[in-house]
This record gives C-alpha cells, structure tokens and sequence, in this order.
C-alpha cells in the first residue's frame, strides 16, 4: 500500500466537506457520550442485561424497517435540508433525555420511547447522510477517502466521548452527558447552512415509491459482489456488534469497576476503530479492501472469544482495540467497496440496504445477546459471538473467487487497477 500523509487527507480540500468534517467532529463526541451514558443508567435503572438488548434493540429496529422506503424517499428530496432536519430533530430527542434524567423522574419507558423515536431519526438520516457524501465532493477519487476520514472524525470522538462520558456522570450525571449532545448537535447544523451544494435533479422522483425501492432491491441480490458484502456485514453485526451492549456487565461483574471502567472499555474500542480508520485514510485506492474483510471480521472473532475469557482490564481493554479495528474495518472497509461500485442514479437506495443490514443485525442481536447473557452469562455469550465471526470468515474467504471475477473489470474500467494486455 502506498502511503502518503498529506493524501491522507485530500477530501478536506472540497470546502463542503471540511465543513461537514468540522462539525461532525463536535457533534459525534456527543454521541458517544450518550452512547456510554444511557448504557450506564439502564444498567443502573434496572441492573438487567435483557433491558440493555431491548433499549438498543428499540433504536435500531425502527431504522431497520424503515431503510426501504428511507432509500427511495431520500433520492426525491434536497438531502442538505433533510439532514439539517434529521439533526435538529435529534438535538430535540436528546434535550428531552436531558430534561427528564436531570429532573430524577426518568423511567426505562421513556429510555425505551425516546430510543424509538432516535431510530426513527435515524432511518432517515443514515441514507441522507451516506449519499450526500458525493454532493460534498468535487472530484469523485476523493469520495472512498473521504468515507474514511469521515470514520476517522467518528472514531476519534469514540475515544474522546466514552472518556468524558465516564468524567461527566461521576461530576453531574447521566443527563449532563445528554446536555452537551444536545448542544453538539449545533455544530452539524451550522457546517450544513455554510454549504453551497449545487442542486442535483432528482430524475427518478417521477417513478412509483415502490418500483423504485424494487429496482433497488433487485440490484442487490443479482450484483453479487454487493450481494455478498452484505451478507458478511449482516453476520458481523447480527453476532459481533453487539459486544457493546454488554460492556456494562463486564464493566461492573467481571471487571468490577463502574461507569469509568464502561468509558475506558469503550474507549479502548474506539482507538482501535480509529487506527481502522486512519489506515483506510491513507489508502490511495479500494482495491485490496476485499481481502481486509476477510482478515478483519477474523480479528473481531478472536478478540471477542478471548474477551469474553479474561477477567483481567489491561488486557480486556487491549482485546477491546483488537474488536474496536475489526469492527470498524469490515464496517467502513465495506461502505467504501459499495460507494466505489454503485451508480450514482441509485446510490441512495442501495445505501439504504446497506443501512439496513446494519440497523437490522444489530438490533436482533442485540435482543439476542441481551437474552442470551442472562441465560448463560455475558463471558459466555461473548464466546458464542466472537466463533460465529470467525465461521462469517471462513465463509466470506469461499466466496471471494467469485466476487473478484466480477469486480475486477469494474476496476480496470475505473482505471484503479491496469488491464493486462491479450
């Protein structure tokens, strides 16, 4: 891989994007916060590890029906002002969040209500948000770049915010993490005002809602490179990303710590997506990334089966960098591989599917981990999930002959990879 720091950055140079950089940056540490912080009060609301599956599973499965009809709907509408939208709306959410923790009168039902309603937020923000990347930037050899310093900004605030989460709730409580999300929120909002995106004619919005989310659909089962990532990153959040639901109970029972020990586990694993993403970052190029899904996904399915083995923090947090890079690799690595493929006349449906395996696994998994670990233990679960990634590996390695036959001369059309001469 040829590496260059200063081309490392070359999407910063489209003014739009910096904006977006810059803003997204404030507003993502916020979210991490309350990532972190309303993990800790579930955990300490009911002390029950079937709650904090169904409270991630209440956020993520409305996005999850959604994506469909999100995808199409997306493509008809100005996504400038759909996300200034979509992140008012969450600035809103979370003030609430802030209002009732803050007054002591918070209950799981409203924790579980007001986490619907984000992923109604969601559902459509996610497709607005991934397909407004190719309006931000001028030249399209800079769009997998900027994909990943986009994951770049994400994963920094995943180090930063589970660490200041863990400050905020000792000094002011969990509705003090609320309130600064609240708030970051601004800063998105701000960097889409300044933007000057030329408006694009959206072509298909004369075509019936559903013959669009069908076209789209069709798409993705008969490409089979698409086809075929989706499908590993349906195994590796419907068993992998739910580790992070569980972080509370290896925190308090395992590691025996508290909510500090719950920002530093965190934490760990958002370094370790952050090195993911920096190393995407410095990528001149897509190709190649197919292999890291491979090597990735089994980094997270070994991290995870010796997580759920140790009892000790230093190397529980080590484990926790290890899943944080596999996670984020196979995550960010896939979306770049998709966005590289797609025509632009369908991106935002496609997109929206890929949303969809996301907020679809990882809510069911959720709820799956959450059973599974006052079944048989959180250790033990954790084991569970980390060998099926491992088995999610083994199966992507046997379809990846027939995923490069066909990506391949996509390349060579691209100009990413030369064309051998006959």
């Amino acid at each position: 891989m040829n590496v260059s720091i200063s081309h490392a950055w070359r999407a910063l140079k489209n003014r739009n994007f910096r904006l977006f950089f810059i803003g997204q940056g404030i507003s993502v540490i916020g979210t991490w916060m309350t990532r972190v912080a309303t993990s800790w009060l579930v955990y300490r609301l009911t002390g029950s590890a079937l709650l904090l599956g169904i409270v991630s599973f209440s956020s993520q499965i409305v996005p999850f029906v959604l994506q469909p009809v999100a995808g199409a709907w997306v493509e008809r509408i100005n996504r400038q002002k759909l996300l200034i939208c979509t992140q008012a709306a969450a600035s809103i959410q979370s003030f609430i969040l802030t209002v009732l923790t803050l007054r002591h009168i918070i209950t799981i039902h409203e924790v579980i209500m007001l986490s619907i309603i984000q992923g109604l937020i969601t559902a459509f923000d996610a497709p607005g948000r991934n397909s407004f990347f190719v309006q931000m930037i001028e030249d399209r050899n800079d769009l997998g770049n900027a994909i990943a310093l986009n994951s770049t900004v994400v994963n920094s605030a995943r180090l930063v915010g589970p660490a200041l989460a863990g400050i905020i709730i000792g000094l002011a409580g969990e509705g003090g993490c609320f309130l600064i999300d609240a708030i970051s929120y601004l800063a998105v909002i701000l960097s889409l005002c300044l933007m000057k995106i030329q408006t694009v004619e959206a072509a298909s919005s004369v075509d019936n809602l559903s013959k669009q989310m069908r076209e789209g659909w069709d798409y993705v089962c008969s490409f089979i490179p698409i086809r075929t990532i989706l499908l590993l990153i349906i195994i590796i959040c419907l068993v992998g990303y739910p580790y992070i639901v569980l972080l509370p109970i290896f925190a308090a029972r395992i590691l025996h710590g508290g909510p500090y020990t719950v920002g530093w586990l965190t934490g760990a694993s958002g370094f370790g997506a952050l090195v993911s993403a920096l190393s995407l970052a410095v990528r001149k190029t897509v190709v190649g990334l197919t292999h890291m899904l491979q090597v990735s996904s089994a980094i997270l399915g070994i991290a995870l089966i010796l997580f759920g083995c140790s009892h000790l923090l230093p190397f529980s947090l080590l484990l926790m960098v290890l899943a944080g890079f596999g996670m984020m690799q196979s995550t960010s690595a896939s979306n770049m591989i998709i966005q590289t493929l797609v025509p632009e006349d369908i991106r935002a449906r496609v997109i929206s599917y890929y949303a969809m395996a996301f907020f679809g696994s990882a809510p069911l998994g959720s709820l799956l981990t959450g059973v599974l670990a006052q079944k048989i233990g959180a250790p033990n679960t954790i084991i569970i999930t980390g060998s099926m990634c491992l088995l999610g590996s083994f199966w992507f390695t046997l379809q990846m002959p027939k995923v490069h036959s066909i990506i391949r001369p996509i390349y060579q059309e691209m100009g990413l990879i030369p064309v051998k001469p006959t």
